[in-house]
C-alpha cells in the first residue's frame, strides 16, 4: 500500500464513543504507518515522514503533543483533508506540483501555516505572487468623454465593440 493511499469517507464525529487523548511514543516507529483521520479523510503513511521536517507533525508524533485517537485507532486531526495528500507529499519529497487555481494555492497555503511548513509556505506564495504578475484581464472597458474619442476608439478596435451609455443626470448610473 503506498503511502498517500486517502481513503475518502465521511466519519460523524457526533456518533460513537469520544475520542481517547494519549501521548503518541514515536521512538521506535520510524517505518510503521500510522493511520490519520484528517477531517474524515483517511491517510496511511509512517512516522518518519511525518517527523521528517520542524513542524507540528513532528511536535505531535515524537510525544511532545498529545494526540486524540478514535475506537479504532485512528489518529484524528481536525483540520479539511482536502490538501493533506498535498501536505505529505511536500513532506517525503520536498517538493509538490502545485494547484493550478489561486484559490486551491490559498487553501493549501492556509494547511501548511496550520501544520507550521514554512517551507511550503514560501512555495504557496511564490506562486501567488507569480500568478499576480501574470494576471490580465479579460476586457477593458473605456470611458470615453467625447464623441471624437469615441470614433476614434472604434476605428482603431480589430474586435467588436460594445457602446454602453450612462446617463447621470439623476445622480444614478442608468445604462443602456
Amino acid at each position: 500500500m503506498s503511502g498517500d493511499t486517502c481513503l475518502t469517507t465521511t466519519l460523524c464525529p457526533a456518533a460513537g464513543p469520544k475520542p481517547k487523548t494519549c501521548s503518541f511514543k514515536g521512538g521506535s516507529l520510524g517505518n510503521k504507518y500510522v493511520r490519520l483521520n484528517v477531517g474524515g479523510s483517511l491517510y496511511y503513511t509512517t512516522v518518519q515522514v511525518l517527523t521528517r521536517h520542524d513542524t507540528m507533525l513532528k511536535a505531535m508524533f515524537s510525544g511532545r503533543m498529545e494526540v486524540l485517537t478514535d475506537k479504532e485507532g485512528w489518529i484524528l486531526i481536525d483540520r479539511c483533508g482536502k490538501h493533506f495528500g498535498t501536505i505529505l507529499n511536500y513532506l517525503r519529497d520536498d517538493t509538490i506540483a502545485l494547484p493550478k487555481h489561486r484559490q486551491e494555492i490559498k487553501e493549501l497555503m492556509a494547511e501548511a501555516k496550520y501544520y507550521l511548513i514554512q517551507g511550503l509556505v514560501d512555495m504557496c506564495q511564490a506562486a501567488l505572487q507569480d500568478k499576480k504578475d501574470l494576471y490580465e484581464p479579460v476586457c477593458s472597458i473605456p470611458i470615453i468623454t467625447s464623441p471624437k474619442e469615441e470614433e476614434r476608439l472604434i476605428e482603431s478596435s480589430m474586435k467588436p465593440v460594445v457602446k454602453l451609455l450612462y446617463n447621470r443626470s439623476n445622480n444614478k448610473y442608468s445604462y443602456t
